[in-house]
């Protein structure tokens, strides 16, 4: 009888040290979405100076970055049916680390279009990279715990959102940039292009080896959608007209990511325009992640034990009105923190909006789902409009652009989500 104790606990051992060796692959991921994609928010003013752009034109950087989330989708699909859920992220970190790749081109002719199209290549990847880890979320621990571990995910993704701006910004130089700004001094705007060569190399090698790591790794293969699935799930999703309040989610999902990227991507240019140096400007964004991470350990307590999901995501919406308001009429540090602010005002509107969409649709729930990370594309849009709006108006009046679409996401809050077809 010990004999069988002894190999029960030598199971649970095992099983329990293969779920904290999973749980600390799929967080090192996370961390790499985090590093990559609010890496933006360094590039659109580097980019800006190095390529000789307008503010609008600086924000095309955002666009190629999440319409790749658009494009791929139906390819993030196929990807992982032909290679399987773990040799599939293997694949999407190659292809993120050939987006990379291209930087270096980029910057040696100083080509924007060839920036946009690396910029696209790693979007495309990582669109293959979400769709797979996210169910790893769930099976690699207990059920009643996913919750948490997507908590700690998210905590993961923020943190590497803090640090790349910082980190890059070391390599890039901004403090130096700064004066470059508007000159006609081609081999100064050449040097200082060059200058994004070696941290893209740092992150290439660091995205194949996780490759490596994760192709070597115990995690464990998710079955993935057989092709009948997959047809009734496009054959649902042409019911979804008699779910309103699925429609108005994707809407508001769309519009949420939007305000989002704005609040992160905008942060280091807006406080440029304050008048901060490039130097101080470039650890802005760390302020807006960091009260975004504050956000999320509030929804961790509160939710649902002390506040219902749908009257967080109230708070966060007139939150982000009061915060965006307060930017507008204010200056310099004050104003630039009210834009960090909005971190904590988008914290808990992702986490409060997918159950809000999901509610009721029964067997639409994966066809539901597809059209809500599509709703991704709103990173990709909704900042080119700051942008248009800034070269009308000025990069703080351009902040009125989101002040209308919190009021949208307040709507859905109060009354949209339980607007049912009669």
């Amino acid at each position: 009888m010990a004999k069988y104790n002894t190999t029960e606990e030598t199971k649970k051992d095992k099983a329990s040290s293969d779920a904290t060796r999973s749980i600390i692959i799929i967080g090192a991921l996370f961390f790499i979405f985090g590093f990559v994609t609010w890496l933006n928010a360094l590039l659109i003013p580097y980019l800006k100076i190095a390529c000789e752009l307008t503010t609008f034109q600086s924000y095309f950087v955002t666009f190629a970055f999440y319409i790749a989330y658009v494009v791929m989708a139906p390819i993030s699909t196929r990807t992982l049916n032909h290679f399987g859920f773990k040799k599939g992220m293997s694949v999407a970190l190659g292809v993120m680390a050939l987006g990379a790749l291209l930087f270096i081109p980029a910057a040696m002719s100083r080509t924007y279009l060839i920036f946009l199209l690396g910029l696209f290549v790693m979007g495309g990847g990582l669109a293959i990279l979400q769709t797979a880890v996210n169910p790893y979320v769930t099976i690699v621990g207990p059920a009643e715990s996913a919750a948490k571990r997507i908590s700690i995910m998210g905590i993961c993704n923020k943190l590497a959102g803090a640090a790349a701006p910082i980190l890059i910004g070391f390599f890039l130089q901004l403090d130096k940039a700064e004066e470059l700004a508007g000159t006609t001094n081609e081999a100064a705007l050449d040097e200082m292009a060059l200058r994004v060569i070696p941290p893209y190399i740092g992150i290439i090698v660091v995205l194949l080896a996780l490759a490596l790591w994760v192709y070597k790794s115990s995690l464990p293969e998710v079955e993935a959608e057989d092709k009948e699935d997959a047809n009734a799930v496009q054959k649902e999703a042409k019911k979804i007209s008699d779910y309103p309040h699925a429609i108005l989610g994707v809407i508001t999902l769309f519009i949420y990511v939007g305000v989002e990227v704005i609040a992160v991507d905008t942060i280091i240019d807006y406080g440029i325009f304050q008048g901060f140096d490039f130097e101080t400007a470039k650890s802005f964004t760390t302020g807006t992640m960091a009260a975004m991470i504050v956000g999320y350990l509030i929804g961790i307590v509160a939710i649902p034990k002390y506040i219902k999901q749908e009257n967080a995501l109230k708070v966060c919406a007139i939150l982000g009105v009061v915060f965006t308001v307060g930017a507008i009429f204010t200056s310099g540090f004050l104003s630039v923190t009210f834009i960090a602010l909005l971190g904590l005002a988008n914290s808990l509107m992702w986490p409060a909006i997918w159950p809000l969409a999901l509610a009721d649709v029964g067997k639409l729930t994966k066809a539901v789902s597809s059209l809500l990370v599509m709703g991704i594309a709103g990173g990709a849009i909704i900042p080119l409009a700051y942008g248009g709006l800034a070269e009308v108006m000025d990069k703080q009046g351009a902040y009125w652009v989101a002040v209308p679409l919190y009021l949208f996401i307040l709507y859905y809050a109060i009354a949209g989500h339980k607007i049912r077809k009669a």
